[in-house]
């Protein structure tokens, strides 16, 4: 635990002989990467303002600041943020004021760090990047690219390579293509000449997420492969992304020619990124070797992730009672994402009622924010067992208990612009034009033999039809109807979608794409689907 600062005697603004030695200490303590001395960091501050002769505290606040940050202690970064305030440092004193905004991001506090930021009187280029990435790091990917526009528009400073791989993080997230291509662009333009950053490994991998989570895997592997330099990331960032897209051979390749061809040696992350490949492609045989490869050959100790790809490689192929093995002789306590993995295989494979059952006891019992998707998947498991009474006794124990299954959402990328829907939606300028559209798509599909699957609507209505209703609006198909109003001709309709897809949603979107001659590339919250010519990359394999 930080050491708290409460009864420490505030510096006054009087001057006082500098200590450029005990300051120097100071910053020394605070950059060094380990919570170790930035523990000693924060007692040094203590120990200097409590003394006859503190330094200047705009000295010694910043170094404070950064060692609070690093340990994300909150509650004494609050302390060093009212005494900057009793000295009018904050956030008229824009060193002192951007370490602030550093701390507040770095404790997971976007909202705290935007409305400070908002309040300096004269923001610099690290004000704007500290920004930026507060809100990028910590998910607001909008709220990080209207940011950025907002500094372009309201102010003379030009982006550096700092600003850029924060966009480029954001695009990523928003699966915000053709911004993430302009800030590609702005960064080969405007600093192509600042230390070569087409050389530089960190921005470079930045590219390749960004591609890779836009879908646009074949530039991502495009800039992979005309990379000068490599690291460890290089690798596992194009590994996973391979596996991401369904392109399974491809990574299990990369993955092959890494260790073998290019000697190098594969960590923690890059057997995720590998075991999740054989996820995505159905190879247990491939899984299990990988598995054992990392233990015994890399002598690398199993994580929950590792245990988390195993138990849903087997699970989902049918091995449940293999799966369930994995599970009993982890090192480590399973999650609930584990026995909600099991749950899953257990409702898709009609596995039974008191496995599926015990299965959900297990996730519940295991602290989680996610209890409404177990409740959703037990419901499942009720519906496919005709076993109506105890759907019921789901939906109302989780009205009593005010669950809500999560919210979806899908956005879509048009013109520099995100535009977002969720099921039902009317808020969009363009809806009329929108649900015409729809109707014309449903008009169409109804011609082409299509009928909708229920099975996964049980939760939303009673009624069939009403549930079928239900279907017809979920927010993927708003999307889909946008993007085929808005779409260049030939040009992909990329959806990023924050829940699974569901069964008919799949269905309809490889119809539509076979209907109206268009791709449609949908990242949602497990892997992409790439829909062209009525397949699907993931080969129905979700």
């Amino acid at each position: 635990m930080a050491p708290s600062l409460a009864g420490t005697p505030l510096p006054t603004t009087s001057s006082h002989p500098s200590r450029p030695s005990s300051v120097q200490l100071l910053r020394s303590l605070a950059r060094s990467r380990r919570a170790d001395l930035a523990h000693r960091a924060l007692l040094l501050f203590r120990s200097l303002h409590a003394s006859p002769s503190p330094p200047p505290p705009h000295f010694s606040l910043p170094a404070a600041l950064s060692a609070a940050s690093f340990l994300s202690a909150l509650p004494e970064g609050r302390q060093l943020h009212a005494l900057a305030a009793k000295l009018a440092l904050a956030p008229a004193h824009t060193v002192v004021a951007n370490s602030l905004l550093h701390l507040y991001a770095s404790c997971g506090l976007p909202d705290a760090a935007l409305a400070l930021f908002r309040l300096i009187p004269a923001k610099s280029l690290v004000s704007w990047n500290t920004a930026i990435d507060a809100l990028a790091s910590n998910g607001d990917h909008l709220g990080a690219l209207d940011l950025f526009r907002e500094m372009q528009r309201d102010t003379t400073l030009p982006p550096d390579a700092y600003t850029v791989q924060s966009v480029l993080g954001a695009c990523a997230g928003a699966g915000a293509l053709s911004l993430g291509v302009y800030a590609h662009a702005l960064l080969l333009r405007q600093l192509g000449g600042h230390g070569d950053v087409s050389r530089d490994v960190l921005i470079n991998n930045s590219l390749v997420d960004l591609y890779g989570k836009c879908g646009a895997v074949e530039l991502a592997r495009q800039v992979f492969d005309r990379m000068p330099e490599r690291d460890i990331t290089s690798w596992n960032v194009a590994i996973l992304t391979l596996a991401n897209h369904g392109c399974v051979r491809e990574s299990v390749e990369l993955f092959d020619r890494m260790t073998r061809a290019e000697n190098v040696v594969p960590n923690a992350i890059t057997f995720v990124a590998v075991l999740s490949a054989c996820n995505h492609g159905g190879m247990v045989e491939e899984g299990r070797r990988y598995f054992e490869m990392m233990v015994s050959e890399y002598r690398i100790r199993p994580r929950i992730e590792h245990y988390g790809c195993m138990v849903d490689i087997l699970a989902r192929a049918g091995f449940i009672e293999e799966a369930l093995d994995v599970v009993s002789g982890m090192n480590c306590r399973p999650d609930a994402i584990i026995w909600r993995s099991l749950l899953d295989a257990c409702s898709r494979q009609n596995a039974g009622v008191e496995l599926s059952e015990a299965m959900a006891k297990l996730a519940l019992d295991v602290p989680d924010d996610a209890v409404s998707g177990v409740y959703v998947l037990l419901s499942r498991v009720y519906a496919f067992a005709q076993k109506w009474n105890d759907v019921g006794m789901i939906r109302r124990l989780m009205s009593d208990e005010g669950l809500k299954k999560e919210p979806g959402f899908s956005s879509i990328e048009m013109d520099g612009l995100v535009h977002q829907f969720v099921a039902g939606d009317t808020s969009h300028p363009r809806s009329e034009e929108i649900y015409a559209k729809l109707d014309e798509i449903e008009q169409r599909l109804v011609s082409s033999g299509y009928k909708p699957d229920l099975s996964e609507a049980r939760m939303v209505a009673g009624m069939d039809h009403t549930k079928g209703a239900a279907l017809r609006l979920h927010s993927e198909r708003l999307a889909i109807s946008f993007g085929l109003l808005k779409a260049t001709p030939g040009a992909p309709i990329r959806i990023l979608k924050n829940l699974r897809v569901c069964k008919d949603c799949h269905t309809i979107s490889k119809l539509i794409s076979e209907l109206y001659g268009v791709e449609i590339i949908v990242r949602d919250r497990i892997r992409f689907h790439h829909f062209k010519d009525g397949a699907c990359s993931c080969k129905d394999y979700w």
